[in-house]
């Protein structure tokens, strides 16, 4: 029994690490080509920003999705874990605790059991991580387009 748990551990860090490195090349991608639809556009500064900031708020709802798709097959198969609560097992309840997880606002009203914990960390972390990253990446913007007084 300890072995298969800890071929389940390792199986669950190796499949946590893909979803990481997936949301994280997807963050950079979004960001270089968003940096270079902003410097040809010829629209005002407010416009750039404001599609800046679309263009980061729809990178974090994909990379939402990417972990709530995790953890509902999670969820769904065995030997993973479980999440429970105020949870129908319905993707959109996976999209619901994904967000309040990669925000870290967490609301508790939906907890993770078993290796699935792990995952729920993990998010956290790189929404951390990202969400920071799009707030340097919109500063950068901001002083780059904002008008001078």
């Amino acid at each position: 029994m300890a072995a298969e748990h800890h071929v389940n551990l390792l199986n669950a860090t190796l499949i946590n690490g893909l979803i990481v490195a997936i949301v994280v090349l997807i963050h950079h991608e979004v960001l270089i080509h968003l940096s270079g639809i902003l410097s040809r556009m010829r629209q005002s500064h407010r416009f750039r920003l404001i599609a800046a900031v679309f263009g980061v708020l729809a990178a974090h709802t994909l990379q939402v999705w990417i972990f709530a798709s995790a953890f509902y097959f999670m969820h769904h198969a065995e030997g993973w874990g479980q999440l429970a609560g105020n949870f129908s097992g319905s993707i959109l309840d996976c999209v619901y605790f994904s967000f309040t997880t990669f925000t870290t606002l967490g609301y508790g009203d939906i907890e993770a059991f078993g290796i699935l914990r792990f995952l729920t960390g993990i998010e956290a972390l790189a929404g951390l991580v990202l969400i920071t990253w799009s707030a340097s990446f919109l500063f950068v913007e901001m002083q780059r387009y904002w008008p001078t007084r």
